[in-house]
């Protein structure tokens, strides 16, 4: 194996993220897409499309990661991860600003933290899963 057990942890973490996210969207839940595109403002007619297809280049992303886990090279998985980074990157954005707007107190600041933490690390992942800016 070339890369070391920690590169193989984090691939598979993140295959296995983007493939539960995707499971996840194409439940009637919606997984986190149905929080970041309802944040994000979607209208309610239109949010089980936008959940839809980036549920499904979320799960199939998450496939071609595993697969290139095993030296399989497959083309359109920048553009995908690229897709979904996207995606979350405008999240992050809508939740800092809302969080200012709406006044962080400090008895949920950590929990804000937290969260944002999480939601900067999926982003930090998929970047680095991307070729292109990893």
């Amino acid at each position: 194996m070339k890369d070391g057990i920690g590169i193989f942890l984090w691939k598979l973490a993140v295959g296995l993220y983007l493939i539960a996210n995707g499971l996840l969207g194409l439940t009637v839940k919606g997984g986190d897409f149905n929080t970041i595109f309802g944040r994000l403002g979607i209208r309610s007619e239109n949010l089980s499309l936008f959940i839809t297809v980036a549920s499904v280049i979320a799960l199939v992303a998450g496939i071609l990661v595993l697969l290139e886990m095993f030296h399989v090279e497959i083309s359109i998985l920048d553009t995908l991860l690229l897709i979904i980074a996207i995606i979350w990157a405008v999240y992050v954005i809508v939740e800092i600003i809302s969080w200012f707007r709406a006044g962080i107190k400090s008895e949920t600041f950590l929990g804000y933290l937290q969260m944002l933490s999480v939601h900067i690390m999926v982003l930090g992942s998929l970047l680095i899963a991307s070729k292109r800016f990893g």
